[in-house]
C-alpha cells in the first residue's frame, strides 16, 4: 500500500503548492510511482507539471461531486516517467457548497484515493490554502500529513490553528493520520530571524520538524514559468537537492522500496 500524504497549512505563501509538485517530482526521480493530487482550485499544482488548467475535462472535482472515477482523472505527466497527476480546476471553489448536503461528504475524497494507494508508492496532495471542506477531506484520505512553515514570525502564529483541526480530525474522522513532519520552508541563512524560526520549531516540535531545511532559491521560484519542477530546470540548484534530500529522508522513514521498473526499462 502506498503513503498518502497531504500537504497542508492554512497560510498561504508557505510553499505547499512548491513543495507539493518538487517532492512528489524527486520521489518519482528516485523510481517511485508518485501520484500528483491538486486539491486547490487555484490550480497551480497543475500548471507547474505542465498543464494548463483551462484544457482539464475532468478534475478531482467531478471525482469528488459527480463520482467519477478516479482512473478517468489521472493523466500522465510525460515530464517524469514515474509520476502521473489528478488535476484541479477553477470549479473546485463550488464543491464546498455542492457538497453541503452529501453523505459522507468529508470522506468524497478519500473514497477516491484509498483504492489507488495499491497502485502508487507515494500520493502528495496539495492543499488549498484554508481549513474548508475540500482540506478537511484531503486531510481525512491523507495517512499522514507534511506541514511547511515559512522561516518568518507569522508564520508561528497559524501553526496551532492547524495543529488542532488534525487533531479534531484525528478524533473524528482519521485515526490513522499522523503528522509526517514540519517543513521550514524559505529559509535565508542571512537572516537572523529565519535562523531565530528554526531554533523555535526545532525546540518546540523537536522530532516532528524534518532535517531538511528548504532555501530561498531563484530556481524555485522560476521553475513553474516553465511548467517543470525544480529538478529538470536546475538539477544542481540547492532547491532541486533539498527537495531530493527530502524525498529521502520521507522515503527512509517509511522504508520504501523503489518499483523495480527504471524510467529506461518504461520507454523500452
Amino acid at each position: 500500500m502506498g503513503k498518502i500524504i497531504a500537504v497542508a497549512n492554512q497560510k498561504g505563501g508557505v510553499g505547499k503548492t512548491t513543495t507539493s509538485i518538487n517532492l512528489a517530482a524527486s520521489l518519482a526521480a528516485l523510481d517511485y510511482r508518485t501520484l500528483l493530487v491538486d486539491a486547490d482550485p487555484q490550480a497551480n499544482a497543475t500548471s507547474g507539471v505542465g498543464y494548463d488548467p483551462k484544457d482539464i475535462q475532468n478534475s478531482i472535482y467531478e471525482c469528488m461531486v459527480d463520482g467519477i472515477n478516479a482512473h478517468d482523472i489521472i493523466v500522465p505527466t510525460n515530464i517524469l516517467p514515474h509520476l502521473d497527476l489528478m488535476p484541479s480546476h477553477i470549479d473546485l471553489v463550488g464543491a464546498e457548497v455542492e457538497m453541503i448536503n452529501l453523505p459522507n461528504r468529508e470522506e468524497k475524497m478519500k473514497e477516491a484515493l484509498r483504492p489507488l494507494a495499491a497502485e502508487y508508492d507515494f500520493i502528495i496532495i496539495d492543499c488549498s490554502p484554508s481549513l474548508g471542506l475540500i482540506t478537511v477531506n484531503a486531510l481525512t484520505a491523507a495517512h499522514s500529513v507534511i506541514i511547511p512553515v515559512q522561516c518568518e514570525y507569522f508564520a508561528l502564529e497559524g501553526l496551532g490553528k492547524l495543529l488542532n483541526t488534525i487533531k479534531i480530525i484525528q478524533s473524528r474522522l482519521n485515526t490513522e493520520l499522523e503528522i509526517e513532519g514540519i517543513l521550514l520552508t524559505m529559509y535565508d541563512v542571512r537572516l537572523r530571524l529565519s535562523n531565530q524560526v528554526v531554533e523555535e520549531v526545532r525546540m518546540h516540535f523537536q522530532q516532528l520538524a524534518f532535517d531538511t531545511i528548504i532555501p530561498r532559491n531563484v530556481k524555485l521560484s522560476e521553475s513553474p514559468s516553465f511548467g517543470i519542477p525544480v529538478i529538470l530546470h536546475d538539477a544542481e540548484s540547492k532547491g532541486s537537492l533539498s527537495y531530493l534530500n527530502l524525498a529521502r529522508e520521507i522515503v527512509e522513514k517509511n522504508s520504501v522500496e523503489a518499483t523495480e521498473e527504471t524510467a529506461e526499462d518504461e520507454r523500452i
